[in-house]
Order: C-alpha cells, then structure tokens, then sequence
C-alpha cells in the first residue's frame, strides 16, 4: 500500500517533489500510526462488507475500522460477529497472501471477550487483521481489553494493535480528568508495543452536556471538547518518547444543510482552472468545515482522523502531504552539522527555525514526508485535493 497510489504514476510525478513510500501490515509501528490516515468507519453489519472494503482500498483509503460497537445496535451483534467472520474469509479469498492489497483492517469489539473469540473464529483469515480498537478507554477498563489482546496475538502467532477511544465521562469531567489521564498513561505505556494510536470519541464527550456542534463549527469552538484535547494531547501526544499518535475527532456532516455562517474557504487558492467547482462542491457538502477543522487537528497535535463517509478522507489526506515549504525547513534543521543548535533563516526567507526547539516538529514532519509525500513547490492542497478525487 500507499497513500496516492490509486492515481496514475504520471499524475503523481507531477504532484510530488518525494512521492509517498509504500507501507505494509508489517512495517514498524511508528510509520503505521502515520499511515492510518483518515480511518473509514463501517458497520460490521453490512452485508456485502468485503465488497464495501475492496472497493475502498482501491479508491485510496488506507485503514477502516469494522465497527460492532456504538455503529450498530445490542441486538445486531451476534449477527455483526457472524457477518464479520463471513466477510473477511471472502475479503481473504479474494486477496494476496499478504494482504496487501487490504487497507489496515481494524475491529471496534464491545467486551475484552470478543477479541479472543474473533481470533479463534477468524482462523487463517486474522492475516487480513491489524487489530482492534477497544471503546470507552480507561486504566481500570482497559487493562482487561489488553490483556484478551494480548492473549489472541500469542494464540494466532501475529502481531495485533490496540487502538484505545477516549471517549468516557471521566475523561469529559473535569474533577475526574487529571486522574483518568494518569491512568490512561500507565496501563498504555505498559502496553506500549501494542498501541498504534488513541481515538478521540468527541461525539461521546459532547453527548454528555447534550451538545452537537454545527457544520459551521469545528471541535475547537466547543470549549469544553478544546479543553479535552488540549489536556489529552498535553499528557499522552509529548514528543519526549512518552507519547502516542493522537488521531483527530470524526466530522458528522456529508450531506448539504442550512448554512448560517459564510463560508471558511478562501476563493484564492481556487482560481485557476476549474477548481472554483470544487470550491463551491466542498462548500455545498459542508466539506469547508472539515478542512478547517484537519488544519486545526494538527495544529494542536493530533494526525489522522476519524471518517464516517468516504467523501472525508481525500480532504484529510491532501492535507496530509507535507509541503515543499515545510520539508526544506525540516531538512535544514536536522542537518548534522546543527546539532549544535542555533537559529537559520528559512530557505523561503520568511522565517526563523531554531535548531533545538524546532527539532521534534521537524522529525515528526519527516516521517509524514515519507508516507504522505511531499508536494512539488508550486502544488497545493487543491490539486492534490483534485487528484485524488479524480483518481
């Protein structure tokens, strides 16, 4: 796998300065917790799943969550396991030995229990399986998910990740934060090697005050979720060595609504060609948001994010390319000769980078490159945007 490379090779020279490296199941944990991308969330319960998955892979996304949990209901899980079991042993049959044309698959389970007995009922099939994503997250929940995950990874001989959901009130509650975040940190840490990343659940953390932001708005203009993300990533994203990938809140919208505010796409950027029509398709599907809202994302230190509609993960991966701008800065302050530290200014000439502080963004923005690609210097988010749609 890799991110673009449903386009044509033509079309990727064109866009890329450093085009994307190609990813497996198997490659080191650090790269894959980039490579997630945005993650598509389906139902188990979808009956022709394996299709739905094939389909996906081949129009660029790059992992998906099979979801038994809060997509469907307490009634269709026993169906959802049953199903799950049946579509991947078709998604197997029609596949690669390695699975390689597969996107990283991942299940959402309910009880630590369904994950030992997935596996057992998976049999050959759990090649295709990245792992899984275990809800409402805390140290005391936790360690009991990790623990059946760690079982099923010694019983089918593969590695298995753990993607953990922050998303429980303890978390949301402000007397209760500081200590559920500590937890939090422990019993993952001590599972280190087998969590990928953590998932914000906003939608859960707004539920609790009976809040649901607008199309207009991003997770940042809801104060109390600001307030989660900003503790989260300050205890578990550092760049010290402790800290994990943080992927970013789902967006809700896919379909066109009364819109109240202007809107957040500058005209500027669309002006060549025919890219005003994406501009005002973007704006029509309540899109302009979400871009936002990614640009928001990793401003405040979070990569990837949760997708619920296929139409959300060209934006997030566009977005995700680092620009030529950016690598030449990233590249000049990990050079060996300024590991001495110091201030240089920008190749662009349009600011500083200092060597030392500067140097966890420019490690971090290398490693996107690699995955993501960089972008050729005149190349911006609208054709990257445009190509992967076309593609």
């Amino acid at each position: 796998m890799r991110h673009f490379g449903h386009i044509p090779a033509a079309a990727r020279a064109r866009l890329f300065h450093q085009e994307p490296a190609e990813f497996t199941g198997g490659s080191p944990a650090r790269t894959l917790a980039v490579a997630l991308g945005a993650t598509l969330y389906s139902p188990a319960t979808r009956p022709r799943l394996a299709d739905d998955v094939r389909k996906q892979a081949a129009r660029g996304v790059a992992s998906m969550v099979l979801c038994l949990e809060d997509s469907i209901s307490d009634a269709e899980v026993e169906a959802g396991e049953d199903n799950l079991v049946r579509q991947l042993a078709d998604l197997a049959a029609g596949s690669g030995p390695d699975g390689a044309d597969v996107p990283l698959l991942f299940i959402r389970v309910r009880e630590p229990r369904q994950i030992t007995d997935l596996v057992e009922r998976l049999g050959e099939t759990v090649r295709l399986l990245s792992g899984f994503v275990l809800p409402k997250f805390t140290e005391a929940r936790g360690r009991a998910f990790l623990e059946a995950l760690a079982v099923a990874e010694r019983d089918c001989g593969r590695r298995l990740f753990a993607m953990p959901v922050l998303e429980s009130p303890e978390l949301l509650h402000l007397e209760t934060r500081a200590e559920t975040l500590a937890g939090i940190a422990s019993i993952t840490g001590e599972y280190r090697d087998r969590v990928l990343a953590l998932r914000l659940g906003v939608t859960d953390f707004c539920s609790n005050y009976g809040l649901r932001r607008s199309p207009d708005m991003t997770a940042y203009d809801v104060k109390l979720v600001a307030n989660v993300i900003a503790d989260v990533v300050n205890v578990l994203g550092r760049s010290d060595g402790t800290g994990f990938t943080i992927t970013g809140p789902v967006w809700e919208y896919f379909r066109p609504g009364e819109r109240m505010f202007k809107p957040q796409l500058r005209r500027s950027p669309f002006l060549e060609g025919r890219a005003e029509d994406l501009r005002t398709a973007l704006i029509e599907h309540d899109l302009d948001g979400l871009l936002r809202e990614i640009e928001l994302d990793r401003a405040n230190g979070l990569l990837g994010k949760t997708c619920i509609h296929p139409t959300h993960v060209w934006p997030v991966h566009a977005l995700s390319v680092v620009s030529h701008e950016e690598f030449g800065d990233a590249q000049d302050i990990l050079r060996p000769e300024r590991g001495g530290g110091g201030v240089l200014r920008s190749a662009y000439t349009n600011k500083m980078n200092e060597v030392k502080p500067h140097r966890a963004w420019a490690e971090r923005t290398l490693l996107r490159a690699e995955v993501f690609g960089v972008a050729r210097e005149d190349v911006g988010f609208v054709e990257l945007l445009t190509a992967g749609l076309a593609g």
